[in-house]
């Protein structure tokens, strides 16, 4: 029977303090969880050794019997797995406040760590076959429990699109995801292409206890016929009659929540750019805020003239 060297496993001295321990068993079964690393079929095997380690390095009294072994592994097992002057006395364990625990059922117990239940021979010969096995208060049958660090679950990322319509009024989505389950997401007033909208708890589960991670929705607005954006402000371009342009007049400017009129002056050029304040997109982190809106005004030249029409333009071409 092969002696394990718990320290060694963990990578800790052997005066290492509980707080040492703690933080090495930590970080390896960060490392070697079998949920984490479900293509690598050793790292079971791994995370089955640092749990074992950690079982007996972090109970003082086990530790203790573990130390006392030492030079005296050799006479233990030719003993028999006895050894004169110790007292190996069965177990069971309590789960530690200070650590997370996940339950199980015996048949998944048994399908990640084997039918050893997931502890070495060298374990189950010094500490007793019942190692681990905890009968639970009101249940009918015995519940198994390995220890593993609570670790956050991962944040997923979600790519949606939205119209500027969408992005200026504000929005929602029902997402569904394959296993059936829905969730309703709100989509804030002002986002803009790349705005990333948190939905805390709705990323991957948690392992160990740990709480689940956030879904972030990557947000896409849409090509708008309309309007062109630049951050929160809008910009349009409108026709506008030669003559309005010539001596001056009003229009009317569809905007992206309301009609405003626009005073052309007289002799406006062509391709002129006017801004009206505050007619653009809500801000996202202050929505009752708004960007601009300009507008560019492009000549609209008169159509199918007449004999007539032709001749005064003749006559205004030689005046000029």
């Amino acid at each position: 029977m092969e002696y394990k060297d718990y320290y060694s496993i963990l990578g800790v001295d052997r005066k290492a303090g509980q707080d040492e321990i703690k933080k090495a068993f930590r970080k390896l079964a960060r490392k070697y969880h079998p949920d984490v690393n479900q293509e690598d079929s050793g790292a079971a095997e791994r995370f089955k050794e640092i749990s074992e380690a950690y079982e007996v390095l972090s109970d003082p009294e086990k530790r203790r019997k573990y130390d006392e072994l030492g030079a005296q592994w050799q006479h233990h097992q030719r003993a028999g797995g006895r050894s004169e002057g110790f007292n190996w006395n069965q177990w069971q364990s309590q789960p530690n406040k200070q650590h997370s625990y996940r339950t199980v059922s015996p048949e998944e117990f048994e399908e990640l760590f084997g039918k050893e239940g997931g502890y070495s021979d060298f374990f189950q010969n010094l500490f007793g076959g019942a190692a681990r096995r905890q009968e639970s208060p009101g249940a009918s049958d015995q519940q198994f429990y390995y220890e593993a660090a609570a670790r956050r679950g991962q944040d997923i990322e979600h790519g949606l699109q939205v119209t500027l319509n969408e992005a200026f009024h504000g929005t929602r989505r029902v997402l569904e995801w394959e296993d059936g389950r829905k969730i309703e997401a709100k989509i804030p007033r002002g986002v803009k292409t790349g705005s990333r909208v948190r939905l805390k708890g709705q990323g991957a589960p948690g392992l160990g206890g740990g709480e689940p991670g956030d879904l972030y929705l990557t947000i896409e607005v849409l090509p708008d016929k309309r309007f062109q954006r630049d951050n929160d402000d809008l910009k349009t371009t409108i026709p506008v009659d030669l003559f309005a342009m010539l001596l001056g007049g009003k229009v009317s400017v569809a905007g992206i929540d309301r009609t405003v009129v626009l005073d052309i002056p007289p002799e406006t050029r062509n391709g002129r750019l006017f801004r009206l304040r505050g007619l653009g997109m809500p801000k996202m982190k202050q929505p009752d805020q708004r960007g601009d809106l300009y507008v560019i005004v492009e000549a609209l030249l008169p159509q199918n003239l007449t004999a007539g029409e032709k001749q005064l333009a003749e006559q205004w071409k030689n005046m000029r």
